[in-house]
Order: structure tokens, then C-alpha cells, then sequence
């Protein structure tokens, strides 16, 4: 009987022993998780934050999400300070930036920008020597016979539309404003074929007056960048105007507008050659190898010409290269 009690109590004494150590397992279990979890949060959150690191993560997701998406972490003070140093260092990559129309005098300028509508710059200053030489002023152009005009404008695209505007701007002009362009928004934008894009070029680039030319290169980039989540061009002005100085709006629209169209294209944007890839949320979004990268960009950045017949020297001085005349090759 003595020894039956003392095997039972042994039984006993090493079942509490197995069921203590299992215990203590399973309490050491959730602590491992608990663990590995707070370690492996912030790795992630760095992830999507440095630009150069994301890059990774974008191509294992939508590209679409790294664009429309804004930093939660991003307060309006950062946002100021990192739209404000974008600009900075643009400036100073594209420090000859200036407006890519041909143009003398307000008149002209107010021209070359309603036919630039869906065609490019070149295109217009290649076509527009030919129609200030037979039309220099308002009173010509407004006299003019359309069906003579439609063919100077052929190249331009949507030349019965464009026609219909410049001669009708050149009436205006001559019948409401004594032959002179206006250099004030509420008159400009009563010009047929002139909407706020147009009278802002027309105001920055011919009478030194501060305005945010929101064309689709402006439109795309500060989406991109996180700027602004809005699609309508009125709202993206007010919403971009409200991170600048007034005074800076002219020529933050060029830098901006010469960025797009040099390396930061719609379809494969120039990643890898980018000068403010550490501030771009979108980074990855394009070509990120750098020598791959350098054969997408364009204009003077690629050797290529540039858009104007005649650009400013400054542009000229920092090895752009000017367009040449239509039918020139």
C-alpha cells in the first residue's frame, strides 16, 4: 500500500511538473509575436516614405496608389517647406527657364498661346513666323481673309477652330481695347479662344505680373509630387498658389512646365535622372537605372533642340539649341 501511495504521488508531482512547463510555454508564445509586431511596424512605415526605398515597394504595387494617395504623415508646414525646395532645386537645374513661344510683343504672344492648344509649342513657333510676317498687328489680323489664315495655320491642328479665335481676339482687341492687349485677368479672359491659362502667360511672360500657368504637364506634376489631390485646373492654381509667394508663381510655372516636359513625361517619366527624386513621392513610378533613365530625356537635357526658333541667350549660353524653321529637315 505504501508503495501504490508513493507511485501515485510521484504521478502526481510529475503531471504538475508537465502541466507548469506547458504553461509557461504558452505565455511565451504571445510575448514572441508581440515582439516581432512592434519591431517590423516601423521598418514598413520607413518604406513608403524615402523616395530612393520605395521604389522597391512601387513595383510590386499599383502605381497609381504611390500617386494619389497623400503622406499621412505630412503636416501643411512640411508640405510647404518640401514644395518650396522642389522649386528651389529646379531652379537652379533649369536656370534659363522662360516661356517656349516665339513671341515680340503682347499681341504675339497672346496669339502663339491660343494656337498652342493640342499641339505643342514647336509646332506653333514653327507656323507663326509666316503669319506675323502677312499679319504684324491686331488691325491686320482682324481684316484678314479666314480661308488665307487656315492655311498658314494648317500645321497647327484644329486650324478652322484656331482661326475663328486669333481673328476674332484681333477684332476685340482693335474694337474694345484700341489695338492693345489688356494686362489686366478680367479683360484677357474676354478675348475669344482666352481662358485663365492663356491670360496668365500673356500676364507673366509680357507684362511681369505673377500667375500659375496650370497646362497638363503642371496639371500631372503636382499631383505627383502631392502638391494637391485636386483634378480641376481653377482649384490646382488656388490650391498650389497658397504654397508659394506670389511672387514666385511665373517662374514656378516654367520650372515646373520644363521639368515635365524634359524628364518628368507622362508615360515613362525619367526617374533615375531625376535632380528631386529624394522629394518625389512618386519616385519608382518610371525608369529608375540611371543610364536607361538618360535616354529618355528630352531637349537640351537629351542634346536635342529645343522648342524656340529664337530662345533667349541665356538658354542658348547654357548649350540649348534652337529649333529649327518648318519643313527644315
Amino acid at each position: 500500500m505504501k508503495k501504490t501511495a508513493a507511485k501515485k504521488t510521484a504521478a502526481k508531482k510529475a503531471a504538475a511538473k508537465k502541466t507548469a512547463s506547458g504553461a509557461s510555454a504558452v505565455k511565451k508564445t504571445p510575448a514572441v509575436k508581440k515582439t516581432s509586431a512592434v519591431k517590423k511596424a516601423p521598418a514598413a512605415k520607413k518604406v513608403t516614405v524615402a523616395p530612393k526605398k520605395a521604389a522597391a515597394k512601387v513595383k510590386g504595387t499599383a502605381p497609381a496608389k504611390a500617386v494619389v494617395h497623400p503622406p499621412g504623415d505630412e503636416s501643411p508646414t512640411a508640405l510647404v517647406r518640401r514644395a518650396r525646395r522642389i522649386n528651389r532645386e529646379l531652379a537652379e537645374v533649369y536656370p534659363y527657364a522662360h516661356p517656349e513661344l516665339d513671341f515680340d510683343n503682347p499681341f504675339q504672344l497672346v496669339v502663339a498661346t491660343v494656337l498652342s492648344a493640342q499641339t505643342t509649342d514647336l509646332r506653333v513657333n514653327q507656323t507663326t513666323p509666316s503669319l506675323f510676317a502677312k499679319y504684324p498687328t491686331p488691325e491686320d489680323l482682324a481684316a484678314a481673309d479666314p480661308e488665307e489664315v487656315e492655311e498658314i495655320l494648317r500645321p497647327c491642328g484644329f486650324f478652322r477652330a484656331k482661326t475663328k479665335s486669333v481673328i476674332g481676339l484681333s477684332k476685340a482687341l482693335v474694337e474694345d481695347f484700341g489695338g492693345e492687349v489688356p494686362g489686366r485677368l478680367e479683360d484677357l479672359v474676354k478675348l475669344p479662344g482666352v481662358g485663365r491659362k492663356t491670360a496668365f502667360v500673356v500676364l507673366g511672360n509680357a507684362f511681369g505680373r505673377p500667375g500659375i500657368t496650370v497646362d497638363t504637364h503642371f496639371q500631372r506634376l503636382v499631383r505627383r509630387w502631392r502638391w494637391t489631390a485636386e483634378t480641376d485646373p481653377d482649384k490646382i492654381e488656388a490650391a498650389v498658389g497658397a504654397l508659394f509667394p506670389k511672387s514666385d508663381w511665373t517662374d514656378l510655372s516654367h520650372h515646373v512646365i520644363w521639368h515635365g516636359r524634359r524628364i518628368c513625361h507622362a508615360r515613362k517619366p525619367a526617374c533615375g535622372a531625376c535632380p528631386i527624386a529624394p522629394l518625389c513621392p512618386a519616385y519608382g513610378e518610371g525608369e529608375t537605372d540611371p543610364e536607361k533613365a538618360k535616354k529618355l530625356l528630352k531637349y537640351e537635357k537629351g542634346g536635342f533642340p529645343g522648342q524656340r526658333l529664337r530662345p533667349p541667350q541665356a538658354y542658348l549660353d547654357a548649350g540649348g539649341k534652337p529649333a529649327p524653321p518648318l519643313g527644315a529637315g
